[in-house]
């Protein structure tokens, strides 16, 4: 019989092997072009070479795919991909992964991985009382990403709103549930919004003012203006660190809607929400703590309402195991859409230990300066920037190209084909903008200004 083991000897040596070759490239991205060369039948050729009749040796193999990697995808921990929110991994959030991989740990049972379950639960309580929560009041849940925290947040928003939703479902409304958000908000929304059967149609989706910001005064009149339609009004979503400009709604204000109006409130800081962490920046979020949920990095859902995870996700069975049931734990499978699932906390946990709160908070100010390094750079060699918000999200455009509507994307599509640096397109205002945003720890001064001499080298050559 096959041993998916290996032998102690070959374990070693596959370790070495690849920690090795891992290292080379942790160490060395910087030197590596960002951007691969999409060919599409090389890629399938190199991948289907290998039919899996003839199996390789372990070494060769595990060689195989991290040279496949290396040469063909985007290298988002470079320190010149200027893209989505994609950072480089912190490297005790690798050997978090490693760990975790080799464990196995299930956080579905509590009683199965309580070391684990313990763990994500005292992040949460931490990040809520970052967030302003009273610590009595604090809950939460790890997710795969702000995709799911925010569809966590309206299935939530639904339970708490209409008290029979988790058992009568949809068929027990008799009119329209609607939730409202920015025209910035993240496409998530609605995708849960259709996830959870109320459909797009449900998504208000209110216009933003200059500075890419709900504008308030439209959402008040929309929400008057359903009332009378007959609609039922659950839920406002705002969004703290949009994800095309890096815009911050009023927090604040909106807070004050909600709660005037007995909705539910709940903040998008997938992105920006890491701000909190730094005391020079944490007044941007202003607001934040009067939410009643909020997805934070590292993919959290954290809500102010105990009961309302178990409330919207508990289920009885017979088969789960039962050994922690004289104790006071949740099972994590019964406040979670998911089940069977990860340790996905400890690359957060492991982090915060080596690092601590002021690493983190240095992280995210330096990632700030950075931004305004680009800004400054960008505005002195004659680009006009777009996007007004203090996180380093930077959408700008030469003015004096304003009559050619393809004048972004030209520049754009060269430096991706450059291989010099990533950046994107994103419309503010109706004009078509180069975005770059810092995701990076690792980005440096020396980083910026190449990427401004890369964009001024295309622009000089339209």
């Amino acid at each position: 019989m096959t041993n998916f083991d290996l032998t102690t000897e070959k374990r070693a040596k596959l370790f070495s092997s690849v920690a090795g070759k891992l290292e080379e490239y942790y160490r060395n991205t910087s030197e590596l072009k960002v951007t691969p060369e999409l060919d599409l039948e090389k890629i399938q050729e190199i991948i289907r070479k290998h039919d899996f009749e003839v199996p390789l040796d372990e070494i060769e193999a595990a060689g195989l795919v991290i040279e496949g990697l290396k040469k063909y995808i985007v290298h988002t921990p470079h320190p010149r991909y200027y893209g989505l929110f994609n950072p480089r991994a912190g490297f005790p959030s690798i050997i978090a992964d490693l760990i975790t991989a080799t464990f196995n740990p299930q956080l579905a049972a509590w009683s199965h991985s309580p070391y684990a379950s313990e763990t994500e639960n005292y992040l949460v309580q931490e990040f809520g009382k970052k967030l302003g929560y009273d610590t009595s009041d604090i809950d939460g849940v790890f997710a795969t990403g702000g995709a799911e925290a925010n569809l966590t947040a309206v299935l939530c928003a639904l339970n708490h709103y209409f008290p029979r939703f988790a058992n009568e479902g949809l068929i027990g409304l008799d009119r329209r549930p609607l939730l409202y958000c920015s025209s910035e908000a993240h496409h998530s929304v609605i995708r849960a919004a259709r996830s959870v059967g109320i459909g797009k149609d449900s998504v208000r989706m209110i216009g933003v003012n200059h500075n890419m910001v709900i504008r308030t005064e439209d959402l008040i009149m929309a929400i008057q203006s359903d009332l009378k339609s007959g609609m039922i009004p659950f839920m406002i979503i705002g969004t703290a660190g949009a994800t095309g400009t890096g815009s911050i709604d009023d927090l604040e204000a909106l807070s004050e809607i909600a709660n005037r109006l007995d909705l539910w409130y709940h903040v998008d800081a997938a992105y920006g929400g890491a701000a909190i962490l730094n005391s020079e920046s944490a007044h941007w979020l202003t607001g934040i703590e009067r939410a009643d949920s909020g997805p934070m990095s590292a993919s959290m859902f954290i809500t102010r309402h105990r009961e309302i995870l178990n409330k919207t996700f508990r289920i009885d069975n017979a088969y789960m195991p039962k050994e922690a049931d004289r104790l006071q734990i949740t099972d994590p499978y019964s406040h979670s859409i998911q089940w069977s699932r990860r340790f996905i906390g400890l690359k957060l946990y492991l982090s915060l230990l080596i690092f601590g709160w002021k690493g983190f908070s240095e992280v995210i100010w330096h990632q700030v300066e950075m931004g305004n390094l680009l800004r400054e750079l960008l505005e002195k060699n004659g680009w006009t920037v777009m996007n007004r918000t203090p996180l380093p999200v930077v959408c700008f455009t030469d003015t004096g190209h304003d009559e050619d509507p393809g004048f972004a994307r030209k520049i754009c599509d060269r430096v991706i084909k450059s291989g010099e640096a990533w950046i994107s397109v994103y419309p503010v205002n109706g004009t078509n903008t180069l975005r770059a945003c810092i995701t990076n720890y690792a980005t440096s001064p020396d980083d910026i200004n190449a990427l401004v001499t890369t964009v001024n080298r295309f622009r000089d050559k339209i």
